[in-house]
């Protein structure tokens, strides 16, 4: 793992402790975001944006927020040799620092391929893609020994099986601790028998829409109690009214709200809220300072656009705390914010001038979006 300039972590490392601290599976996407259409085009017809740039996407949203934020990452991902999968790959091993060890170079296999259009705060994606080549289990093996490992839930595999583990499991057995969220259902069924998966997570961070339909709740905060009955560490991200959160571990609960910012693009947001709440568990944070750290995070990432083009660094979090500083203002809001964050003050202190910041990962070499040239 490469020298950071900033470790949030520091204080926790000890010799017995694993190198990695964040082992991630899944697919990488080549993302191009097109920004500022006025409108969706109409069959038949053409539409200027404004603004345009590209970025790997997918899981690699979560490894470059998780990055970006101190955590040593490593990913498995299935990677084509096209010039496609040559970016992606640059990317996240030589800028952003990613181990990819554990991923593989396909020929014959072409990169997976999402358009984004951004209108009015709002985005819809076209995808194409294929089945990696090999199956999670095959291309991983056994894990590198970790600290914590993200997983999505799903009903198309279970995470664990008692016959044959999975990697999952053997991540698990060398002591890591599994944070889960769950995607989107297209059938709408929304079967609590997800949720069985459960019994092998230290952490569940759904959406307050997903919560409710998996708990078969009304509220956000009914789904958390139910959720927080089958999991050490339950995370309710609620949109614009914030984060709620139950950890069983030390008897905490806690609720924030959101930031005030105005929303570009919401895509990879849910990646970087997940990415700062692993390495606020890992350090230990009281959890009140984990979702606002959190908050904070996906919130900045709200104001950018481009998915893991948008995911802050610690000298991004200075920059905000110092803002918040050295702001004149009183308001009951702007008060606020200086008690919620007050705990940032000694972390922020350490972070040098050349710390991470957003990156412009782009084929054609300049994001032409506001925020990112």
């Amino acid at each position: 793992m490469p020298t950071d300039t900033f470790d949030p972590l520091a204080d926790t490392r000890t010799g017995d402790l694993p190198e990695v601290d964040l082992f991630l599976w899944g697919t990488v996407f080549l993302d191009i975001i097109f920004s500022g259409l006025v409108r969706m085009p109409a069959s038949g017809t053409e539409e200027w944006a404004d603004g345009m740039a590209s970025c790997p996407g997918g899981i690699a949203n979560l490894a470059i927020a998780a990055r970006r934020l101190g955590l040593r990452t490593s990913l498995a991902a299935a990677f084509s040799d096209d010039v496609y999968g040559d970016f992606c790959w640059r990317t996240l091993a030589e800028q952003e620092h990613v181990d990819l060890d554990r991923s593989r170079r396909f020929p014959d296999w072409h990169t997976p391929v999402t358009i984004s259009l951004s209108v009015d705060r709002d985005r819809s994606m076209v995808t194409h893609g294929h089945e990696a080549p090999l199956s999670a289990s095959e291309m991983i093996g056994r894990p590198p020994r970790c600290r914590a490992a993200m997983v999505e839930l799903s009903h198309a595999g279970p995470i664990s099986d008692r016959d044959t583990p999975t990697w999952v499991d053997l991540a698990r057995q060398d002591g890591a601790r599994v944070f889960a969220d769950v995607g989107w259902d297209p059938t709408e069924s929304w079967s609590v028998g997800v949720l069985d998966q459960l019994e092998h997570c230290y952490a569940f961070m759904p959406n307050a829409r997903e919560a409710m339909a998996y708990t078969r709740t009304s509220t956000a905060q009914e789904a958390l109690y139910a959720l927080a009955d089958q999991v050490p560490l339950a995370v309710v991200t609620n949109g614009a009214h914030g984060a709620l959160a139950i950890d069983g571990t030390t008897g905490e609960e806690a609720q924030v709200p959101a930031l005030r910012v105005t929303e570009l693009d919401p895509t990879g947001a849910g990646d970087v809220f997940g990415a700062a709440m692993v390495l606020g568990t890992l350090a230990q944070w009281p959890l009140a300072d984990r979702l606002a750290f959190a908050a904070l995070c996906s919130g900045l990432a709200l104001q950018q656009f481009g998915g893991s083009l948008a995911a802050p660094g610690w000298g991004d979090l200075a920059d905000w705390h110092e803002g918040l500083r050295s702001c004149r203002a009183q308001d009951s809001y702007t008060q606020s914010l200086r008690r919620r964050y007050g705990f940032l003050a000694d972390l922020v202190r350490g972070v040098p001038d050349q710390a991470c910041r957003r990156a412009t990962a782009t084929i054609a070499r300049r994001a032409d979006v506001p925020g990112l040239e």
